[in-house]
């Protein structure tokens, strides 16, 4: 499917470049990475929106826990990971 971009003139010689050096073969492969980095980035904004909200509902089911008490518990998971 074609679909034309219209870059302004700074992306249009950064994405010139990456070709020139060899990292891409085409302005359009250098775009498609660009895209894929945005929809990964995206992706992990979702994911982390997620965690933040489930960790909130948590919070409201069972309440606060101090700071040192979550740090004693990941020290203790992370102690037994490396056993």
């Amino acid at each position: 499917m074609a679909t034309n971009v219209h870059l302004t003139p700074e992306l249009e010689a950064f994405a010139r470049e990456r070709v020139k050096e060899g990292n891409y073969n085409s302005v359009s492969e250098v775009v498609r990475s660009g895209l894929r980095l945005l929809k990964e980035q995206q992706e992990r904004k979702r994911a982390f929106d997620a965690m933040i909200a489930e960790t909130v509902r948590e919070t409201d089911d069972k309440g606060a826990r101090a700071l040192e008490d979550v740090l004693s518990s990941a020290e203790e998971i992370i102690d037994m990971a490396e056993r």
